[in-house]
């Protein structure tokens, strides 16, 4: 879904942390916020985190 490279490269955009690939959400590993995928292309937007 998401390629790998690209998971490595991006980063929380709120706290800068890294991510991580859970279902179907790109999830901040140090804050926890989810952000959405959307046609195979994770929005990394504050406003849309949950």
């Amino acid at each position: 879904m998401i390629d790998k490279e690209l998971l490595e490269i991006l980063a929380c955009p709120a706290c800068k942390a890294d991510v991580e690939l859970a279902g179907n959400k790109i999830v901040c590993k140090k804050c926890g916020k989810k952000y959405p995928i959307r046609q195979g292309i994770p929005v990394m937007l504050i406003d849309e985190a949950e």
